[in-house]
């Protein structure tokens, strides 16, 4: 066997010189109060006695001693040749532990104002399980491993100060130039590469443009139902939220300007509404630019599947339609992509380029420089756009799948909407039946069901689902198909309503 270097760091252990015990018995109780907790894994190796004997400051024969204790005890055990372990039973079998100290109850924990206010309304994410019929779940079986292991190669290689060191906090130049380039030719939006700011995913986007803009108490227009994730974001601003009808046409601007004329930002899904589906239309968006440009408020244009138009011409933008400067644009690879990435992007409008710049290199530490560096080469290299023609093709067929599977075997109880992007669509279910019922009923067969309510912020009385085709081959969504057939077959309407 061979033996590994090191073991683990136990820096933690304190020494009091001064007290009546011995170091040797400081250590041994320290050290078994780490094995008995956990701290120190079962099968977990040790420093060895030299090296903890430096590590502490003491003699090796002070350790020696403390090791031959513990192994009395049956705490720790030695291999010849290979080290000293902590003993392989505490794998599996550990007595309890006391704890230690007064413990601060959930109660007694006081939180910032504005934290304990968002936390009452927060709406908890959506699973994301690779399973029939999860929403926002890429292809990952048609995902380009080997050209993304190649550049990954490539850029690890780099000099190391550039690969491990302190990312650019606006991020990294090539990536902005790349995406710059990428909406230009796909999106139709003209940009300069310096009004592009890299962040750690969507997410991140949205809490940076509330902090910045958005004081306790603005209101917020907010598509209803609408995205939990920039809900929950915008939330922790202590914004005044205002739920926004959303119809076949998107958002609804003339409803919005009766509930809240003086708002002051304005967040939007046109490209592909989650959930709805719906892109908004060209009238809609004219109206909202309009209101936004009179009333000196900002729109936040979350593009978050627009690329997976894969019937027709996708509708432009609506930063590419805005003449003063208000849109705020937000781009993700999570779906792009994949999701672990954490890697997104912001496209600000000129007059607020400078207050993000100074935000990023405030308080936001950047992304990892290689993971720019490798998505940058992706676009350039021309992978990205394979990538998204070969997604679109496979989107529109999973899609059909499932609108044609739904249709023959589930049309007299779910009325499935017609898609051409994105990568989802949404089903109605017939009177009578409790979307939540249901979605439970589902999920013990292993089958999840999005109900559209937990995406509203009003109470909304449509029941149906937002159901996801793009992360399941055609195989996976009609075994989808079929166990919800079953699931339908045992719940009659007047049962599935007396169980919500």
């Amino acid at each position: 066997m061979v033996k590994r270097a090191g073991g683990a760091l136990l820096q933690s252990i304190a020494i009091d010189r001064e007290a009546s015990h011995g170091l040797s018995v400081q250590i041994c109780a320290h050290l078994r109060e780490l094995i008995m907790s956990g701290s120190l894994e079962g099968g977990g190796r040790l420093p060895s006695t030299r090296t903890l004997a430096n590590e502490l400051n003491v003699a090796r024969a002070t350790i020696v001693e403390c090791f031959d204790q513990l192994a009395a005890e049956g705490l720790i055990e030695s291999r010849v040749g290979a080290g000293t372990y902590v003993s392989q039973a505490l794998k599996t079998e550990r007595p309890p532990v006391a704890p230690q100290g007064p413990v601060v109850s959930e109660k007694s924990a006081r939180l910032a104002q504005s934290m304990a206010s968002a936390s009452s309304r927060f709406v908890p994410r959506l699973v994301h399980e690779p399973r029939a019929f999860t929403t926002a779940i890429p292809a990952y079986d048609a995902f380009p491993m080997a050209q993304w292991a190649r550049l990954s190669g490539k850029h690890w290689r780099e000099a190391r100060k550039d690969v491990l060191g302190y990312p650019d906090p606006h991020g990294h130049d090539l990536l902005r130039k790349a995406i710059a380039g990428h909406l230009r030719t796909n999106r139709g939006i003209r940009c300069d590469w310096q009004q592009i700011f890299i962040v750690a995913g969507a997410q991140q986007a949205f809490q940076l443009i509330a902090s910045t803009l958005i004081d306790p108490g603005d209101k917020v227009w907010f598509e209803d139902p609408g995205a939990i994730g920039a809900r929950n974001s915008i939330v922790v601003s202590s914004a005044d939220l205002v739920p926004v009808r959303v119809d076949d046409d998107g958002l609804d601007v003339e409803d919005a300007l009766r509930k809240a004329p003086d708002f002051r930002l304005a967040f939007v899904t046109p490209s592909h509404q989650q959930p709805l589906g719906v892109s908004m239309a060209l009238e809609r968006r004219v109206a909202l630019l309009a209101a936004a440009e009179q009333r000196g408020a900002w729109i936040i244009e979350d593009d978050w599947d627009g690329e997976f138009c894969f019937s027709g011409l996708p509708m432009p933008t609506l930063q590419s339609m805005d003449q003063a400067g208000r849109v705020i644009y937000v781009g993700s690879f999570s779906k792009s992509l994949f999701p672990s990435l954490r890697l997104g992007f912001i496209l600000a409008p000129p007059a607020l380029t400078e207050h993000f710049r100074t935000s990023l290199e405030a308080f936001l530490p950047g992304v990892p420089t290689a993971i720019q560096a490798i998505v940058a080469d992706f676009i350039v290299e021309g992978h990205f756009a394979t990538h998204i023609r070969r997604m679109r093709k496979a989107y529109h067929e999973r899609y059909q799948t499932l609108y044609d599977g739904v249709q023959k075997h589930l049309g007299d109880v779910l009325d499935i909407r017609p898609a051409t992007t994105g990568m989802h669509t949404v089903a109605y279910l017939a009177p009578g039946f409790n979307a939540e019922a249901v979605a439970r009923r589902a999920a013990e067969r292993g089958v999840t069901l999005t109900p559209i309510g937990r995406f509203c912020i009003a109470p909304n009385d449509r029941q149906g689902f937002a159901l996801g085709f793009s992360g399941f081959s055609p195989a996976q969504i009609e075994a989808g198909i079929a166990t919800l057939k079953d699931v339908f077959a045992e719940l009659s309407p007047a049962a599935c309503a007396k169980s919500a």
